[in-house]
């Protein structure tokens, strides 16, 4: 059974090579988000997560509130095992799928076919794997013989619906989303949503990143709110957005 559990996790991003000062001060100035400390060796050092515990179980669907630079984002790179804590630690158990960045490992130069498997090899599926996922994926996209062509050739709506086709052709059981994921034209928008919302249904764990109240009433049973990289609440959604 599916399971995640972060234990007094914190993220730090020491900022090397500057005069620290005017750096603070300039920072002060632009973000909105996390907090600034000096290390050791007196550098300036941003902590994007501070201090975060929580357990998640099968069937919890938990929705991040924050305004821009609350460490949303961090918190899902966290649970997608692309960072490393700093402090504390991170347990779960299950496969884990991250709706983050559907672009990323895409060559411009191979084709879509070989883009296909490229994608698949990071989301930690073998050759074998991906080709028996090859003739869905395939279909989803619609591109037909547009597969056989380098990615460069491909308008911008034709390489999301490669990239969104492979990133959700694995079932997880633990699924971490960014609403600020896009789907391509128009005419794509339905297909996608369709084969997002069966994914949802059917992850064992949900945790989703948004800034509609609207969505995270609809989709989720619990509430976590970030506030400079610390929990400022956690807990059902009922006494949480009330």
């Amino acid at each position: 059974m599916a399971y995640v559990t972060l234990d007094s996790v914190s993220i730090d991003f020491p900022i090397f090579n500057l005069s620290a000062r005017s750096l603070k001060k300039k920072l002060l100035r632009l973000t909105t988000g996390g907090q600034f400390g000096h290390n050791e060796k007196q550098c300036i050092v941003i902590k994007a997560l501070d201090q975060i515990s929580l357990a998640l179980q099968d069937g919890d669907r938990l929705g991040l509130i924050g305004h821009n630079g609350a460490g949303k984002s961090t918190l899902l790179r966290v649970l997608a095992t692309i960072y490393e804590p700093s402090r504390g630690k991170m347990h779960y158990q299950g496969n884990i799928s991250p709706l983050l960045d559907v672009m990323l490992g895409i060559n411009h130069e191979s084709t879509g076919y070989e883009n296909i498997y490229l994608r698949g090899s990071l989301l930690g599926l073998n050759r074998k794997e991906m080709h028996a996922k090859i003739k869905d994926i395939a279909d989803f996209t619609e591109l037909g013989d547009f597969l056989h062509m380098p990615i460069r050739t491909y308008s911008s709506g034709m390489l999301m619906r490669l990239a969104f086709a492979v990133a959700t052709s694995i079932q997880p059981d633990i699924l971490l989303m960014d609403e600020a994921i896009g789907v391509g034209d128009k005419n794509f928008i339905e297909k996608a949503n369709d084969r997002l919302h069966k994914l949802i249904e059917k992850s064992s764990i949900l945790v989703l990143a948004s800034h509609s109240e609207s969505i995270i009433r609809k989709i989720c049973n619990k509430v976590l709110v970030l506030n400079g990289g610390r929990i400022e609440q956690f807990g059902r959604i009922e006494d949480v957005l009330k």
